[in-house]
């Protein structure tokens, strides 16, 4: 049985990625208002929303190795493609994150969890006694050395903007929790109340301290990725997931609303679109050079989602899956 709840959650994902991608894109910054606040909000949580519901749909496949290898590859060259038009591509980590749990396919959920744990533990040990800003220049958001395998490797597995270390906890815990019966309402209750609590424990420790030498090391913020950050961000991911299922099968009644779940479908296509697209539609306006507010970045964003969902609901009278989802599956299996 599909659980429309996840695909909804899914296009949710997206519609904050292409929030945070678009401000990052245009050069624009936070100011403090309310919009610029929401994107704040966003940033690192719907990106680890979205991995976290890749581990979910990795788990609920029950893919082998071999096709799941054989995705991953897929998705590493078309990210790595990606990247020379967006930096922050997150496709090429997301074909090594499924690389690196290809052990672990199969595992239990307690497995899953210890090592998820884990990984956000060693990636904390490498953020506290290592060069977090290796390779970086943080003012033009550049990374020096990334063609290079040093720089590849550092940047992939250490310091890039969703690196294995500790990003690959996201898809264990979504794989962890597709060990669940998720269509269960005492389950889904579970997870949005353990999910809530888990948000608002990660914030604790920043809150408790003025000391500004230890400010990165407590942080929430996704950049450098600390155990708090991992923590929060499985919290509020698991709140939206637990509220989409909950709201799924009440919203498939509705044709306007059952187009998020088809969009969600498409995530794939969709995330190439708004760089593709989106981006290059601002570019050729001239609009990512820093001029635009965070208001204008908020309303052009909800627009190109609008439009995304305009076209999903078209689309699905073309075919059955999104074209990057089919040309994956035709490559990939």
């Amino acid at each position: 049985m599909r659980l429309d709840g996840l695909d909804i959650a899914r296009f949710l994902a997206f519609v904050g990625m292409v929030l945070v991608n678009f401000r990052i894109a245009a050069e624009v910054t936070g100011v403090g208002d309310l919009p610029s606040t929401i994107i704040d909000l966003l940033e690192g949580r719907a990106a680890a929303l979205f991995v976290v519901l890749a581990g979910i749909g990795l788990g609920l496949s029950r893919a082998g190795m071999a096709l799941v290898s054989r995705r991953a590859v897929f998705l590493i060259v078309l990210g790595m493609i990606n990247v020379t038009i967006f930096e922050a591509d997150i496709l090429h980590y997301y074909g090594t994150y499924f690389l690196c749990v290809l052990p672990l396919l199969t595992a239990p959920a307690r497995a899953l969890w210890t090592a998820a744990v884990a990984v956000a533990l060693i990636a904390y040990a490498g953020l506290i006694f290592g060069n977090y800003d290796a390779g970086w220049d943080w003012d033009a958001l550049v990374y020096a050395d990334f063609w290079t395998v040093t720089g590849y490797l550092r940047h992939t597995f250490y310091n890039g903007w969703h690196p294995v270390l500790p990003w690959l906890s996201f898809l264990m815990i979504g794989m962890a929790l597709s060990r669940l019966d998720l269509g269960s309402p005492a389950i889904r209750l579970r997870i949005a109340l353990y999910g809530a609590l888990a948000c608002i424990a990660g914030l604790i420790p920043a809150a408790l301290t003025a000391d500004p030498d230890l400010t990165d090391l407590l942080s929430t913020a996704p950049i450098p990725p600390t155990p708090f950050y991992i923590l929060s961000a499985t919290g509020s991911a698991c709140v939206v997931i637990a509220a989409c299922l909950w709201a799924g099968p009440a919203l498939m009644r509705s044709r306007l609303t059952r187009t998020l779940s088809l969009a969600g479908r498409q995530s794939l296509t969709l995330y190439l679109a708004h760089i593709l697209i989106g981006m290059g539609t601002m570019d050729t306006l001239g609009l990512l050079n820093g001029s635009l507010s965070n208001a204008a970045v908020l309303w052009i964003s909800l627009s190109f989602c609008a439009a995304c969902l305009i076209y999903a609901h078209l689309w699905q009278y073309v075919a059955k899956r999104g074209p990057l989802e089919a040309l994956m599956r035709k490559l990939a299996g």
